[in-house]
């Protein structure tokens, strides 16, 4: 289940992407139409920051710009970069593998492979869905 903040940063990002991305947008702004808290969102934005998804920009005509095009990052990097793995079970995890403590036979485990379908199929439709495809999605709506 994603969280709130996996949500917020999703709508902000969206929001972001809407924008056309010539000038920044304004936190305030982004939290208004969007009605989220802002302190929250400066949290979640600095953390889109840190992660190389969002560039910021000081000043009166300051806010947050895409820092690569819509096209190129995917919900499944932003929940990742907010959630950590997209795995429900660690010994499924793609980049934080670890081996189940109660595991009696990871290569006969029934709940590891079922769980292993779920990730792959996650991560497959999370990777394959940009912000310009929702962006777009909301353009022909």
């Amino acid at each position: 289940m994603l969280t709130q903040r996996s949500r917020y940063a999703l709508r902000a990002l969206i929001f972001i992407a809407r924008s056309g991305g010539v000038a920044p947008v304004p936190i305030s702004v982004i939290a208004a139409d969007q009605k989220l808290p802002r302190k929250f969102l400066e949290a979640i934005l600095l953390d889109l920051k840190n992660g190389g998804l969002v560039t910021s920009y000081r000043g009166k005509m300051g806010g947050y710009r895409l820092a690569r095009p819509a096209g190129q990052i995917s919900f499944g990097e932003i929940i990742r970069l907010i959630e950590g793995p997209l795995a429900l079970v660690p010994c499924v995890s793609v980049s934080a593998y670890q081996r189940c403590d109660d595991c009696f036979e990871e290569a006969t485990c029934v709940i590891r492979k079922v769980m292993l379908v779920v990730r792959e199929q996650t991560a497959s439709i999370l990777d394959h869905t940009s912000l310009a495809d929702l962006s777009l999605e909301r353009a022909a709506a």
